[in-house]
């Protein structure tokens, strides 16, 4: 099928996010791409945004709902869609005019791709670059035959949030509809880590486009938030058992039980961050500081795919964030946990991400 005639359906998911869903459908309407779908689906907003919506009349089709929750609101957007391929754009975030052609192109000259995604662009709350990416230029954008990694280190492996991500239909329906209860948050989560399981993943070169920083953001915030520290933790793990059964389902061996997954450095220094800052919310009460600094510190010293510098740091991390007194540890916890904002530290990681 030529590329132009691949219909691509961008799936917008709000929830009282009023003051910016206006420019998300615009930035949908805008596309280049011939062959465009956009199903806007409210999680039960009780702000402006359904007015908002139904403004559009036909040139969207507006699933209007019950709040539900991330979950609900993709399933819901997916029920309707009728594209080969899907992005599920937030509708705090905008796509560039030309991404759906770009997307389009690479699934119909692979049709055994899972997923395409690419780097979305920092703005601020009123639209304004601030010069930023996610993932940050200096992190490499996985692409290929990913289920190496994910077996090996899944939530390592480098993707941009919900927005930077267009989906091939037949992956899925393997994998949608998800459990609602579970991911009313991060939902994002769910389809990145199992929707590669299924078929390789290709990265667009340049930004696809951009991804609002503000305070009621689940990825990006101005300071350290550890309710989302621990939503985050509990929904990795959640994730991890999805992953292990998906696995098994394909033949893929060597996925562990969740129970014993002492495998990433993204999981265990959010499990660290939490028992050590919040120990009294922490999600795993079996868990204690000098285990998750250890086991951390282990899996970084294992993994034979970064640089020997970079291995000794992570490993560094993790025993002095045990270790300092709260205030250090906080400090730490942002340079780990929000890599846009270490400044000049960046560039020694990225030194030492390059040597072999």
């Amino acid at each position: 099928m030529p590329s132009r005639d691949l219909l691509i359906s961008i799936v917008i998911t709000n929830y009282n996010y009023g003051r910016y869903v206006r420019e998300a459908i615009e930035s949908a309407l805008a596309q280049t791409h011939s062959a465009i779908q956009v199903i806007v689906v409210d999680d039960g907003s009780t702000d402006e945004s359904r007015s908002i919506i139904e403004a559009y009349g036909e040139r969207v089709i507006p699933v209007l709902k019950e709040n539900g929750g991330q979950a609900s609101a993709f399933n819901a957007g997916f029920r309707l869609a009728s594209g080969g391929a899907i992005i599920f754009l937030d509708a705090d975030d905008t796509l560039n005019g030309d991404t759906a052609a770009k997307v389009a192109k690479e699934f119909a000259a692979r049709p055994e791709l899972a997923k395409v995604h690419y780097r979305l662009e920092l703005m601020d709350r009123n639209g304004r670059p601030t010069g930023g990416s996610t993932p940050p230029v200096g992190l490499h954008l996985s692409a290929g035959d990913l289920r190496k990694a994910l077996r090996a280190h899944p939530d390592d492996v480098t993707y941009p949030p919900a927005s930077g991500n267009a989906f091939a239909v037949w992956a899925l329906r393997r994998v949608l509809p998800m459990p609602e209860h579970e991911y009313r948050i991060l939902a994002d989560v769910y389809l990145l880590n199992m929707v590669p399981l299924l078929g390789p993943v290709e990265a667009l070169p340049e930004a696809g486009g951009h991804y609002r920083v503000h305070d009621a953001n689940s990825h990006h915030t101005s300071s350290l938030r550890l309710d989302r520290v621990r939503a985050t933790v509990r929904t990795i793990h959640a994730t991890h058992g999805y992953m292990r059964k998906l696995a098994d389902s394909l033949g893929l061996e060597g996925f562990p039980d969740p129970e014993l997954d002492d495998r990433s450095l993204v999981f265990l220094s959010q499990r660290l961050v939490s028992q050590k800052l919040e120990p009294e919310l922490h999600p795993f009460p079996a868990d204690g500081l000098r285990r998750l600094a250890t086991e951390g510190a282990a899996a970084a010293l294992r993994r034979a795919d970064l640089p020997h510098g970079l291995r000794l740091l992570y490993a560094t991390w993790f025993l002095a964030t045990a270790a300092a007194p709260r205030p250090a540890a906080t400090w730490l916890a942002e340079q780990m946990l929000y890599p846009e904002r270490r400044g000049m530290l960046s560039s020694v990681v990225e030194r030492l991400r390059v040597r072999s």
